[in-house]
């Protein structure tokens, strides 16, 4: 489980899941690119939440362990979302390649 602080908001999650959204956030910065990110979480109270992030050059967003022992919400689907991103951004396909 990580705790991640974004603006002054505190959520828990996986630790799969903060790391991928981390590594969004740095993605996005480095291309001078945004996005909105939506994953479930525990807000700082313990309710089950589903918190949208903004990530864009700028975003205030801190990722740390802790030593919470509840249970992660899942993000499965989420997260592998976020790493095809990370992935399409780092290693865009050559025009001639494309998909319609």
């Amino acid at each position: 489980m990580k705790r991640v602080t974004y603006d002054d908001a505190t959520y828990l999650m996986a630790a799969d899941a903060a790391e991928a959204l981390s590594e969004y956030a740095r993605v996005l910065a480095h291309a001078g690119s945004a996005d909105a990110v939506t994953l479930r979480c525990l807000s700082s109270d313990g309710d089950a939440v589903q918190a949208t992030f903004l990530l864009h050059a700028h975003t205030p967003l801190l990722v740390e362990p802790t030593s919470c022992e509840l249970d992660a919400p899942d993000n499965g689907d989420a997260i592998g979302e976020l790493r095809d991103r990370i992935d399409r951004m780092q290693h865009p396909a050559s025009r001639g390649n494309e998909q319609p």
